[in-house]
């Protein structure tokens, strides 16, 4: 490791201490925002610091190891302090490689929840078909992993497709996972309304937003309209018996989302908002990037929502991912929820450019 990424070391487990003896002065607990974020800043600094203390005492053992090899009269003596160097040795290498990762650039979202937003495009009813497909893909995905998958809002076409759906997946880690699928998915195949056999290419646009808690992002609730309604479409037979439907307009920006999913109409408010803070969170950081010009580009692309990222194409069971010229030929698998591979190849292509450029 160089100097910098030393001292990037040191002034870690610096912080780590200040940290520790902060929270552990009780008068802070007043101040429930400020306390919130010293304990996630400390319970992140966690691993990093138990890592460099590991190394620390593996470097001093080395040390004293090496002292006894050299000083050291008894043949069996030496070969036991041998072989001791060579377990610390490789101990200190495995470490040294958890340390570069640990220090890699993080994003501060990884561990939160995720709305997911799926909007058809190019294609009409073929493309809403595609994004109820993506839907399923994503609902699977969340299952394998344990997390939760609870629908905000949707707007269902007669043949069992979506114009769009809105809906959160719960569950540590989910947008470190899935904030790749950010993007236009293209798909190539037969429509189920062709005649004529004939292959045809639509798109359907995925948008994933890291849930913004009210700690870390507020909105003014004199900056909302928020009307009520009788909730429309598929969904059980309570629809329309009841106005409890959420319509919530965020006037500063002209930001409009609804939930209709839930019967309840306080429950129905707190995912439309929840949607709301991920949307406008979402906005000020890429308008904060923008202004700094450091908007994160790699080899996985921006995730601009406009950039393709991806193209099923089912007549050859392929799906290419277009970001990291990965191709997989097994389509039904990957539909089912199987993206685990796809989303790691991801991840170490945005691990190699990130430590490349640090």
């Amino acid at each position: 490791m160089d100097i910098d990424q030393y001292t990037k070391l040191t002034s870690s487990e610096t912080r780590y201490d200040e940290l520790t003896e902060l929270l552990a002065d009780t008068g802070l607990m007043r101040d429930q925002k400020a306390y919130i974020r010293l304990v996630k800043e400390h319970a992140e600094l966690q691993p990093l610091v138990q890592l460099i203390r590991d190394m620390r005492q593996v470097m001093d053992a080395l040390v004293e190891t090496r002292e006894l090899l050299r000083d050291a009269d008894d043949s069996e003596l030496k070969e036991l302090a041998r072989e001791e160097i060579a377990e610390l040795e490789e101990r200190e290498e495995a470490l040294e490689t958890a340390i570069r990762t640990a220090i890699e650039p993080k994003d501060e979202n990884d561990e939160r929840n995720v709305i997911v937003e799926i909007r058809a495009g190019t294609g009409g009813d073929e493309a809403a078909l595609f994004a109820a497909d993506l839907f399923r893909m994503y609902s699977a995905y969340a299952e394998t992993r344990g997390w939760q998958t609870e629908i905000v809002d949707m707007n269902e076409t007669e043949i069992g497709g979506f114009k769009e759906i809105v809906f959160m997946i719960e569950g540590r880690g989910a947008y470190s996972r899935l904030k790749y699928e950010s993007g236009a998915h293209r798909v190539q195949r037969v429509p189920v309304t062709e005649a004529g056999g004939r292959i045809h290419t639509s798109a359907v646009t995925v948008a994933v937003l890291p849930e913004a808690d009210e700690v870390d992002f507020e909105i003014d609730p004199k900056d909302l309209q928020i009307d009520t309604y009788r909730a429309s479409g598929a969904g059980g037979q309570h629809v329309n018996k009841t106005s409890s439907a959420i319509r919530i307009t965020h006037l500063p920006s002209g930001v409009v989302v609804t939930c209709q999913d839930q019967r309840s109409q306080h429950k129905n408010k707190d995912k439309a908002m929840a949607h709301l803070r991920a949307i406008l969170r979402d906005r000020a950081e890429q308008e904060q990037a923008d202004a700094i010009a450091s908007e994160r580009k790699s080899q996985v692309g921006t995730g601009d929502r406009s950039e393709r990222i991806r193209t099923y194409n089912f007549p050859q069971s392929r799906v290419t991912d277009h970001r990291i010229g990965l191709t997989l030929y097994k389509l039904e698998r990957i539909l089912a929820g199987e993206i685990d591979e796809i989303v790691d190849a991801l991840q170490v292509a945005e691990h190699e450019a990130a430590f490349q450029n640090s």
